[in-house]
């Protein structure tokens, strides 16, 4: 089985300053056309045979682009959200750090960001969409996952067992790519942020 992780495009957060994650908003004009890209590049080198989304706009819109452009199912997964950043949704970045600082030394993992979830709830959320997928989906050979940033690099963390206090980040840009391969002989990453549709 193989896992192409898509993020989405730029969204309309991008280019306001403020804390996204479950903030629901669309993409930008700009943020389409990279999904476009995107889409084509995907049909003429690594056609999924199912997409699966975050229902939230910015992701479902991209993934919504891809179907048209490869004509198979979607499904929606509440499960590959980004993180419930609670409070911090939508805030604007300089007004969240007087309203809601950081504790000193970070916030501990199992403290959720207030109305939110904690990092190790995020985690678990993550290993649980990560074995649905290769247990419910095993019939597919290659699979698309549209969703988000942060989603994607804890679902690298999952995907290579890595603890989770590691401080490993995995970036992806806009409508960046992942590909990954599980098989007989183990977990196999085969590329890392796929930007080549936008050079």
């Amino acid at each position: 089985m193989e896992l192409l992780l898509i993020r989405h495009g730029q969204s309309e957060a991008d280019i306001l300053d403020v804390h996204e994650g479950r903030a629901d908003f669309s993409l930008t004009e700009i943020g389409e056309e990279q999904a476009r890209k995107m889409a084509q590049f995907v049909k003429e080198h690594y056609k999924p045979e199912i997409i699966l989304a975050s229902p939230l706009k910015r992701a479902k819109k991209t993934a919504g682009i891809l179907q048209e452009a490869i004509s198979c199912e979607l499904i929606e997964e509440e499960d590959l959200m980004e993180l419930h950043n609670g409070v911090l949704a939508g805030l604007p970045r300089k007004e969240a750090m007087i309203k809601y600082p950081l504790p000193k030394g970070g916030r501990p993992l199992h403290v959720p960001i207030p109305e939110g979830e904690s990092e190790l709830d995020f985690r678990l959320r993550v290993e649980r969409i990560f074995h649905k997928i290769i247990h419910d989906y095993q019939q597919y050979g290659r699979i698309a996952v549209v969703s988000h940033g942060g989603f994607i690099s804890n679902f690298f963390k999952a995907f290579l067992n890595l603890p989770i206090n590691s401080e490993a980040i995995f970036y992806t840009g806009d409508t960046g790519m992942h590909l990954v391969e599980i098989s007989e002989r183990g977990r196999i990453i085969k590329f890392l942020n796929k930007q080549d549709h936008l050079v």
